[in-house]
């Protein structure tokens, strides 16, 4: 055997090293042929219309390509620092889908991009302004007292709150990746935030920039999404399909919209660093928010390897509802593949349709 042959203390051969060199140097020529095939990637697999508007923000109707069975409509509240579709990013990664599919009558609530007019918006306008004024539409056009709601992320909190606020409102409501408990130990962005100068903030900057919480985000596992993604991605150079997946979700991560600075100062204020749902504490135009009060069903789906609201932090919500009739899902997987996983599509929307189901009458 010749020293060409012959394994090094690293553990791989010359001879195994100089292949995946011409591998690689396949990849990217291949890649270059790839990039001039790919096409302008865009949103959505589904189609919508427009039901309801105030400002910027707007309430869409998603329509399957059946009629739906479900005699309640299922509103979804979407966070606020990322746009909300991600629940129905392409054919093969959408909830929104897969629920449609499955009979539910699925709406989605868009929140726009806030500008420098928005400075003075607070957490009221969001929870009791928008998403209330949308509840409100829904329960008027289909003659019910009260709405199917799912809060995912911030879009969970916002949900909880107005649940809490008006719970005769509510029928069944189902919070995603929701946190909770902002002061549990692993919970690395609450840990960070707790510290944080909210007033000098907001007071300096007024909106906080879209890419400033994106930097944010990303610092949470530096290795991984500044390196390790984009190394990997010339393994996928070659596959046009592979490679127009991973630049819709790019672009889905730095579409983000700025955060209106009254209402973050007082989401950090109230939920980051003062716990609020579970110290007391959160005001909303005035009044208190009590958990206590949201005694219609809860589901609770949180996922294992999240690394943004750790299970924790979602799971503390049993201990703290009124509610008699409480669930909990458990995904296995992280904050964004519970969205766009197979995993998800196969799982998410049967279990939220069953759990609704069970509680159609």
């Amino acid at each position: 055997m010749n020293a060409f042959d012959s394994f090094g203390p690293l553990g791989f051969t010359a001879q195994s090293l100089a292949e995946e060199a011409a591998k690689m140097q396949h990849k990217l020529a291949a890649g270059l042929e790839t990039l001039t095939e790919v096409d302008e990637v865009d949103y959505g697999a589904t189609r919508r219309e427009e039901v309801w508007r105030d400002g910027k923000v707007v309430l869409y109707r998603f329509i399957g390509e059946r009629a739906p069975t479900a005699k309640v409509p299922l509103m979804i509240v979407y966070a606020l620092v990322n746009r909300p579709y991600m629940v129905d990013l392409q054919s093969d990664k959408s909830i929104v889908r897969g629920l449609l599919e499955r009979g539910e009558d699925v709406y989605v609530l868009d929140w726009g991009y806030p500008d420098r007019s928005d400075r003075y918006l607070e957490l009221e306008d969001y929870i009791q302004r928008w998403v209330g004024g949308a509840v409100d539409h829904l329960r008027s056009a289909y003659h019910q007292d009260a709405i199917n709601l799912l809060g995912i992320c911030q879009g969970g909190a916002f949900s909880l709150c107005y649940s809490a606020l008006n719970p005769r409102k509510v029928r069944n409501l189902i919070t995603m990746v929701t946190p909770v408990d902002f002061h549990t130990e692993g919970n690395m962005l609450a840990n960070w935030t707790r510290g944080m100068d909210v007033d000098l903030m907001v007071d300096t900057l007024g909106n906080v920039p879209a890419d400033m919480m994106n930097f944010t985000y990303l610092q949470l596992k530096p290795w991984r999404l500044f390196v390790q993604k984009y190394v990997g991605l010339v393994d996928i150079l070659d596959n046009k399909q592979a490679l127009e997946d991973f630049l819709r979700m790019e672009k889905w991560i730095f579409d983000s919209p700025d955060q209106a600075g009254e209402a973050f100062r007082q989401f950090i204020k109230q939920f980051y660093q003062g716990n609020g749902f579970v110290k007391g504490g959160i005001d909303i135009g005035g009044h208190p928010v009590d958990l206590i009060h949201v005694d219609m069903p809860v589901l609770n789906i949180f996922a294992e390897q999240d690394h943004l609201v750790p299970p924790e932090a979602s799971k503390a919500l049993g201990g703290l509802v009124g509610s008699q009739d409480y669930s909990e899902l458990s995904f296995r997987g992280g904050h964004i593949g519970i969205y766009v996983s197979s995993r998800a599509q196969r799982e998410v929307p049967q279990a939220i349709h069953d759990w609704l189901a069970a509680r159609s009458r």
